[in-house]
């Protein structure tokens, strides 16, 4: 069975972005992006909420070609375009194309029985609204949570008020030179 991994990056006191979904107070590294390519060997697919998808795809499919691509921006670009993309979203169209499912109707039945099939982990970026679907059907398995040294004060929380209580485990940890920590949690087998 395919694993759910969530990977957010959330200021200090729990936000993924400002109150009008601005991203500006995370500061990214080449040494980030390649801990995060480091995940990906271990996935061929990523799932989305329309916006982080809209936003990823507006960059990522030629960020190789840009000229001073780091190796780790031609490495995520690579993976990016390889990986199969699901896209949770009631306003785009649902129809298959391009190594692009839409998915609009009965997700938590959907990632499920995407979960069943071979393959490998399926990366979930960002995406707060689609995560805490998921984590209340409790479809998620590891998240990578991305730490980062800024405090929002307000706007868009990665975790929203659930029916019941979930343990986790700390599996690893990692702290970056720009002050960003990685914390993966799992669930308790």
């Amino acid at each position: 069975m395919r694993k759910l991994v969530l990977l957010a990056h959330i200021s200090l006191d729990g936000f993924v972005a400002g109150p009008k979904g601005e991203l500006d107070g995370f500061e990214s590294a080449a040494e980030n992006l390649g801990f995060v390519c480091q995940l990906t060997e271990e996935a061929d697919a990523a799932l989305f909420g329309r916006i982080s998808y809209q936003l990823l795809d507006q960059y990522w499919p030629q960020a190789k070609d840009h000229p001073g691509a780091t190796p780790e921006e031609v490495a995520f670009s690579n993976w990016y375009n390889k990986a199969r993309k699901i896209v949770i979203s009631r306003t785009l169209s649902n129809q298959e194309s391009d190594n692009t499912t839409v998915i609009c109707e009965d997700i938590p039945a959907e990632i499920s029985k995407i979960k069943e099939e071979a393959g490998k982990d399926i990366l979930i970026f960002g995406s707060p609204s689609v995560s805490q679907l998921l984590m209340r059907h409790e479809l998620i398995d590891s998240y990578w949570i991305f730490i980062n040294p800024v405090i929002f004060g307000k706007g868009i929380p990665l975790f929203a008020e659930t029916a019941s209580r979930t343990k986790l485990t700390l599996l690893h940890t990692h702290r970056f030179a720009n002050g960003e920590l990685a914390l993966n949690y799992g669930l308790p087998w």
